[in-house]
């Protein structure tokens, strides 16, 4: 059943291809990706709402205070006045008679959509009514979007608001923010509202307003370990710690960081232009800077011992149970003494 889970369609195929001439009868989405199950939803729920001319006819209900049985029931009758009856299903995860679904899947009325929101993972799909959701194709899997995909999302999502968003600073946006389309989105839209009618996005604009979502960044923890401060380098990589970022995220940011600044003196030996050695090395032109400015902090013996210190950090991460704190405060002390 592996192949079968990982050919799963994505909720977000949805909003490409539905149509009033294709509508499914039943839509089942799950995963974690909280944004792709709501741009789903809000997907099929466009294209429902035409249908629908009475209040009595779209109804949301929620697993943990309503029977599967109940809400199969009020999907089984017709339409008070409308052409269909919409229904939204939440917390599917929590219903605990999911095998009912199985005989109303098989021959669903055509007057009903139901979208079933099923928060988190699906733990094997050998049980009724998942083998009947795939061989429906009734079943879409909300996956998260992670390196190229998510910044073309990025882009995408500014074009669509009549912004422009180069490549180098759509990934500067994720590498500050993260990958969580949810808050991505909300800075956005500030960033949106702060450059007014201007069409492009510039670095200004987004360093402005990366300090409203932390008070510090990633590229605060690079620039305090390039300069070989050990005191401001821990403070804030504490501060990260505490503002949730995980350690794993720092541990890969700053291996990919002294990589680029293994590269910088053969990059330099050809007289690259900036703009494409700062692409070369993985960071934005604006810190490209910075790296040449550390690389003559840094010895090659610096360099390798600072790759040892990541990789002893990032199997303490895996492999051991200590502190996060415990294994950053070691990790920076092994790079910067």
């Amino acid at each position: 059943m592996a192949k079968i889970k990982l050919s799963l369609p994505s909720v977000l195929d949805i909003s490409k291809k539905i149509n009033k001439n294709n509508l499914l009868p039943v839509y089942y989405f799950f995963g974690e990706e909280s944004y792709s199950l709501d741009i789903g939803l809000k997907a099929v729920e466009k294209v429902v709402q035409p249908f629908i001319s009475s209040d009595f006819d779209k109804e949301t209900f929620y697993g943990e205070n309503k029977t599967l049985s109940e809400v199969l029931d009020f999907a089984s009758a017709f339409p008070f006045g409308s052409e269909k009856k919409f229904i939204i299903f939440k917390e599917f995860e929590k219903v605990k008679d999911k095998k009912n679904l199985e005989s109303y899947l098989k021959s669903p009325p055509d007057f009903t959509v139901m979208v079933l929101i099923h928060n988190g993972t699906i733990n094997g799909f050998k049980t009724e009514p998942f083998p009947t959701l795939i061989e429906k194709k009734f079943i879409f899997a909300a996956k998260e979007l992670k390196g190229e995909n998510l910044l073309n999302w990025v882009i995408n999502y500014c074009e669509s608001s009549g912004k422009y968003l180069s490549k180098e600073n759509a990934q500067l946006l994720i590498d500050i923010v993260g990958d969580n389309r949810n808050l991505i989105e909300s800075q956005l839209e500030k960033i949106f509202t702060f450059v007014g009618e201007r069409k492009e996005i510039r670095i200004d604009d987004i360093n402005s307003l990366s300090t409203e979502l932390k008070e510090f960044n990633i590229f605060d923890l690079q620039n305090a370990i390039g300069k070989k401060d050990k005191a401001a380098a821990i403070k804030v990589a504490y501060k990260l710690l505490d503002q949730g970022d995980e350690p794993t995220f720092i541990i890969y940011m700053l291996t990919r960081y002294f990589t680029g600044l293994s590269r910088i003196t053969e990059l330099r030996d050809k007289k690259l232009p900036e703009q494409v050695a700062a692409g070369i090395v993985g960071t934005h032109p604006f810190y490209y800077k910075e790296y040449l400015r550390a690389r003559t902090i840094y010895s090659d013996r610096d360099l390798y011992r600072a790759s040892e210190a990541l990789l002893k950090a990032d199997l303490s991460i895996k492999t051991t149970s200590t502190d996060n704190k415990s294994v950053i405060t070691l990790l920076l002390t092994e790079i910067l003494n």
